[in-house]
């Protein structure tokens, strides 16, 4: 009898390449995903993949199914996104999937103004290193840096722009001899690096959208408070957003010759669930939020919806 929850697991593999990964898109475990796989070829009574340089390569068979389970799930995903486009009522949860600091920090304290009147709307907040499929409805708007992505049939708002810059401990200048005055420099110093997701690295970059060489990598982290804490603690240089960087942690901008970073950030939604009553406002409700707080996200101005500092609490000389 057919197993029509493995079809998914299966196009997740053939399109992944490899076990682990598929598990991660899927949320399942690569013994999991393994063992579905096992499943559907001794349902079918031959094998769905062979090994070639590393990856799981389709068989000829398995090829042949694929465009079959392609439209499957595309079918399954215009089902859902017709269910939510005929809801009318302004009640119900909206997940938005966004990254940290504009998801930990600014978003919760802009989404109580708009629960003021619409107080019967849940807002789910998804705060993740990957990036959310709308059309699979893994959540009903997005914030994304640098770009709103290549999903089809998508509606997508630039909103702000960030202002980062380069940033040292006071403990980590003191012990370097490398200078903290030029961007030609960089290559000398330590290196603290946040990813947000696999596809994004905050590290500076040159004219020509390269990262620039630096002496060793000695802090690494998804967490952008993990990120901070490396920056403060002196492990290295690390770029920072400066809105968030307050005098108690004791930090320095350095290399003026580069100058501040601007980062874009998008709104997106998918255009089908868009019409639904209480995403949509939720979608103006931010685009609105976001051109508000312009001049926050820009490091010149307090945010428009108040609420305390990204950290707050006593900050000392770290002793290293």
């Amino acid at each position: 009898m057919n197993n029509w929850s493995d079809y998914p697991i299966f196009l997740a593999v053939a399109e992944s390449g490899n076990l682990t990964s598929a598990g991660k898109q899927l949320g399942m475990s690569q013994p999991t995903v393994g063992r579905r796989i096992k499943a559907l070829e001794i349902h079918f009574g031959t094998p769905l993949f062979t090994r070639h340089d590393g990856k799981l390569i389709p068989t000829s068979f398995a090829h042949s199914m694929l465009d079959h389970i392609r439209r499957m799930d595309n079918e399954a995903s215009a089902i859902n996104r017709s269910s939510a486009s005929l809801e009318r009522s302004l009640a119900g949860p909206v997940r938005i999937s966004v990254t940290e600091g504009v998801g930990t920090h600014w978003l919760p304290k802009a989404m109580q103004a708009f629960r003021q009147s619409h107080p019967d709307i849940l807002i789910d907040i998804d705060v993740s290193g990957t990036t959310s499929n709308l059309a699979q409805r893994e959540a009903d708007i997005a914030l994304r840096w640098m770009g709103p992505g290549h999903q089809n049939s998508l509606i997508a708002r630039k909103t702000v722009s960030a202002s980062f810059a380069i940033y040292a401990a006071q403990s980590y200048a003191e012990k370097t001899d490398a200078p903290l005055h030029s961007i030609s420099h960089i290559k000398d110093h330590d290196a603290v690096i946040y990813y947000p997701s696999q596809e994004l690295e905050l590290w500076p970059q040159d004219e020509d959208e390269n990262y620039y060489p630096y002496k060793r990598l000695t802090f690494r982290s998804n967490n952008l408070m993990s990120h901070f804490h490396g920056v403060i603690n002196g492990y290295g240089i690390g770029a920072l957003p400066m809105t968030f960087v307050t005098p108690e942690m004791n930090l320095q901008r350095i290399f003026d010759d580069y100058g501040v970073n601007q980062e874009d950030l998008w709104i997106v939604a998918h255009e089908d669930i868009s019409k639904s009553v209480r995403i949509r406002a939720v979608f103006d409700f931010l685009v609105e939020a976001l051109l508000k707080d312009r001049d926050y996200f820009a490091a010149k101005t307090q945010s428009q919806f108040g609420g305390y500092p990204f950290y707050y609490g006593a900050y000392t000389k770290p002793k290293i």
